[in-house]
């Protein structure tokens, strides 16, 4: 078991409790860092014991869908009993595309169909032949719908780096669009707006991705 709780020390004061899930994959650190300068009181963990306490919890994700999958396993229970509680599960980059219910990703590496969190209904789909994948450096963020999540970010850059992208069943689910030759979703919510994520990474988003992070706290806190 591995854990580490860190206070933030760059404001006034913690402002909500967040746990990182420590499943294997993901910049912890940069992760933690950032939540940490939005105000949150953050715990690094692979325990599930502590997700109910939490105010918040925070996926992050980087590598391929399936091995995030497999990883991520032992925490699909705690996740989905997490996200009927209206508890706040925010998923960055592979964690938001974990957060729908498939990817091409693995068909294409003929790993079969690999089941993800359904959290958000759809798919993710690999940019069209002839795209530059990765999609990689700042893109524009368009906000399509209301959400705390995205306050104050309308048409500012964050930073990406992926080859594949989500395509919820429901244009409800998009909260903010990025244009790279197609249009894709590049934050996601479901219904209730309590479950989302962002393709691009925000602890590596400047400003921006600070702004996000302050938002979600903020959440969080009033949950």
């Amino acid at each position: 078991m591995s854990q580490q709780t860190a206070a933030a020390t760059e404001n006034d004061g913690a402002t909500a409790s967040v746990v990182v899930v420590d499943y294997g994959l993901g910049n912890l650190r940069s992760v933690t860092r950032g939540l940490e300068r939005a105000g949150a009181e953050v715990t690094v963990t692979d325990d599930v014991s502590t997700f109910p306490d939490a105010d918040g919890i925070v996926l992050p994700g980087v590598g391929a869908f399936r091995e995030g999958m497999e990883n991520a396993g032992p925490y699909r229970d705690a996740l989905l009993d997490a996200a009927e509680r209206g508890q706040p599960v925010f998923g960055i980059c592979l964690g938001m595309q974990m957060l729908l219910t498939s990817s091409e990703e693995a068909e294409r590496a003929g790993q079969g169909d690999v089941q993800g969190l359904d959290l958000i209904p759809g798919r993710n789909v690999r940019f069209a032949q002839g795209q530059k994948v990765p999609h990689m450096g700042w893109n524009e963020l368009n906000v399509e719908r209301d959400h705390p999540l995205v306050e104050g970010v309308d048409g500012e850059y964050a930073y990406f780096v992926h080859s594949y992208y989500a395509e919820p069943d429901s244009g409800d689910a998009v909260v903010t669009t990025t244009d790279y030759e197609v249009e894709f979703p590049s934050i996601v919510a479901n219904e209730a707006g309590t479950v989302f994520g962002t393709q691009f990474h925000p602890e590596k988003s400047g400003e921006t991705g600070l702004q996000i992070l302050r938002n979600f706290v903020d959440i969080c806190a009033e949950e």
